[in-house]
């Protein structure tokens, strides 16, 4: 057996792509790639794979759409690809594709405690279920149960569920979305793009005109307060962000934790800290005293979809016990 594997996550953004060793799941050569200057993610893997000069025959590839077949099409970017014809071109002896967060889900049990923060809740519960969510370019979810000595992802499309509206505010704000958009599912609010949905229907509710903005101007603005509808924006997308993960945690009891990920709330996570953020995720009427004993992690891990990939790769490969 060689002693690397190609892992690889790749969202609507950018491209990560690192070796793993097989032995012990240790990340070495991480590249990040704009997913915007290729083509393919062939081409990516091209080039990559000249740069390390060495013989892959094992990879796993997680990539921000639903798996359901040989053909693969991503949600936010214009991609596509055939898993067979990939593996072919590659001469690949075993080649997982995987969904986004089923890798960052197997990423959990490897974390290390300076890998995440609590934010709430007690202790976690030993291989009880967990969630996992994260908003980026869209919103990850995923659940994780231990199954005898292994762990089993449990991949959906839980960012497209129907936004749930908990207040006037809200049900106004969904309204001017509903109009935009059609259906108005939570990664609509809880995503890059979300981010400044929230901040245009609040502008629009108040008579102003929007301005175009990209996410991570309206952060900038929210956070040194020079505008108010992008501070009010920040604000709900935290407390949104609470409401859905004590969604998730109600959804499987998940006492194992739910973890947090994704590009987006780093960017501020002393705002979020210090937003309504754990308000709304134990804001669950008869059930606040269960939620509230769920632990709520932020995964501080810089690549946790690399570290799950390697994790599921090993685990396929009967390299983890």
């Amino acid at each position: 057996m060689n002693l690397y594997g190609l892992v690889a996550d790749i969202g609507g953004t950018n491209a990560r792509l690192a070796l793993c060793n097989l032995k012990d799941g240790a990340l070495d050569q991480i590249k990040t790639y704009s997913a915007k200057q290729y083509a393919g993610l062939e081409s990516i893997i091209s080039d990559y794979l000249a740069e390390q000069k060495v013989i892959i025959t094992y990879a796993c590839i997680a990539i921000a759409c639903p798996i359901k077949g040989d053909w693969v099409e991503m949600t936010n970017h214009q991609w596509a690809f055939s898993i067979s014809e990939l593996k072919q071109a590659f001469g690949l002896e075993k080649l997982e594709i995987i969904n986004d967060f089923t890798a960052v889900s197997m990423a959990i049990p490897m974390l290390t405690e300076k890998h995440k923060v609590q934010l709430g809740g007690g202790k976690a519960v030993k291989d009880k279920p967990i969630a996992v969510y994260g908003a980026g370019t869209g919103l990850g979810v995923a659940h994780l149960i231990k199954a005898g000595k292994q762990w089993i992802s449990l991949p959906g499309e839980g960012g497209h569920v129907d936004f749930a509206a908990n207040s006037e505010e809200q049900d106004a704000i969904l309204a001017v979305l509903r109009r935009k958009l059609g259906h108005v599912s939570v990664e609509r609010i809880l995503s890059g793009s979300g981010l400044v949905n929230l901040y245009q229907a609040i502008a629009i509710l108040d008579q102003s005109q929007p301005e175009e903005l990209e996410p991570e101007i309206v952060t900038q603005r929210a956070l040194d307060e020079s505008c108010q509808y992008c501070y009010r924006a920040l604000t709900l997308f935290c407390e949104i962000m609470g409401r859905f993960g004590g969604n998730l945690a109600l959804n499987m009891a998940t006492f194992g934790g739910v973890y947090i990920a994704g590009g987006i709330v780093p960017r501020f996570f002393d705002f979020f800290k210090q937003s309504n953020f754990l308000y709304g995720f134990e804001d669950k009427g008869r059930f606040k005293t269960l939620v509230q004993q769920i632990p709520v992690y932020l995964i501080t891990h810089p690549q946790p979809g690399l570290l799950g990939s390697g994790t599921y790769l090993r685990q396929q490969l009967s390299l983890i016990d």
